[in-house]
């Protein structure tokens, strides 16, 4: 099976600020195009798509500075997230970023089974940890039910460019 060229890069270097600034303008524009379809946000969870993407090609701290600015930047420029959501969000993001790092540095490959269960791990974590920020267990249901597009988007689309980006 062909291995995927994945890294582990670190905070002192610059390539790694640099990808994650670029990863998270890419999560701040992706949510605003989808937000223009009626719960497009709900449906694509587009905040989430470059966050795994970096994550998994480039290692844990890209990922981590990805997951952190991209909410909160939103937040910040466009007042969505709400401020009532951010701990949420927050909380997956991180959550997705450990997952695919791990599962990147584990099998140094991305096929679609393992983005598969990168997805649905972070979604089982990040909804477990949802619920207890909620105390609603119903709020979790919500990115199965309204986001399974974007949770397939995820795979399928996160597969093919991780496969596609060489250096």
């Amino acid at each position: 099976m062909q291995t995927t060229l994945v890294y582990n890069l670190r905070f002192d270097q610059l390539r790694t600020w640099r990808l994650a600034a670029l990863f998270t303008i890419g999560n701040i524009l992706l949510p605003q195009l989808c937000h223009l379809i009626p719960q497009g946000g709900f449906i694509f969870l587009p905040i989430y798509f470059f966050t795994l993407i970096g994550a998994y090609k480039y290692g844990w701290r890209v990922g981590l500075l990805i997951a952190l600015a991209s909410p909160l930047v939103n937040h910040a420029l466009f007042g969505m997230p709400a401020a009532a959501v951010l701990p949420v969000l927050l909380a997956k993001s991180v959550t997705l970023t450990f997952v695919a790092a791990f599962v990147a540095h584990r099998f140094q490959r991305a096929t679609l089974p393992l983005l598969f269960a990168v997805v649905v791990a972070y979604q089982l974590i990040g909804g477990g940890i949802e619920a207890l920020l909620t105390g609603n267990l119903a709020a979790p249901l919500q990115d199965w039910q309204l986001g399974w597009p974007g949770l397939l988007l995820q795979v399928v689309a996160g597969w093919w460019i991780i496969n596609r980006m060489h250096e």
